[in-house]
């Protein structure tokens, strides 16, 4: 079944529908739930709620966008509602041998060591961010939300969230790739 049959079977009341539903959703949501909040725990506890909202507002969902989107809407919802209930931060160094929760394994192990690499730096400096513009970079890098949508869900403007975007791009561009004494001293 298509999505948009299984959100219409789920709404009638078929709990194997929404099953369904959140079988194709998961990998997604708890991904955003992760990069949002930081720390697996909390995610958990973030995807749990996002999924019960969806469930109790089923009827509510109009379809003029894709259920993934507006799932991906409740669950950054969530997040940040969990961030400002004043949840401690928990902050667990990841080991070499930890898995990340989108590591796939490529034909190319020297690529993979390299991608696994920059994907724990990435991580990393994502998990410095404040809140506020961590929330604004996962919504349009990795889930390609559009400016107004991701104002629309943090109570800002769209032109705040263009500036909060350009922040956090830049703190993470000189986090991942800092400049050298010797290009900093030649841009002056």
């Amino acid at each position: 079944m298509e999505q948009a049959e299984l959100v219409a079977a789920a709404a009638a009341g078929d709990s194997r529908a929404f099953e369904e539903l959140v079988r194709q959703t998961y990998t997604d949501v708890y991904g955003l739930a992760y990069r949002l909040t930081g720390n697996e725990e909390d995610a958990r506890d973030v995807v749990q709620e996002a999924y019960l909202r969806a469930y109790k507002g089923l009827n509510r969902f109009r379809g003029d966008a894709q259920f993934s989107t507006w799932l991906y809407r409740i669950t950054a919802n969530c997040a940040s509602t969990a961030l400002t209930r004043g949840k401690k931060h928990r902050h667990e160094e990841l080991g070499e041998d930890t898995p990340l929760a989108d590591a796939r394994p490529d034909y190319d192990p020297e690529a993979a060591g390299d991608a696994e690499l920059l994907r724990t730096r990435l991580n990393a400096a994502l998990e410095e961010l404040p809140p506020r513009l961590r929330a604004v970079v996962v919504l349009r890098d990795m889930y390609d939300l559009p400016h107004q949508a991701i104002a629309d869900e943090l109570g800002i403007s769209e032109a705040a969230a263009k500036v909060r975007l350009h922040r956090a791009r830049r703190r993470l561009r000189e986090r991942l790739f800092p400049k050298s004494d010797e290009e900093t001293a030649h841009a002056v």
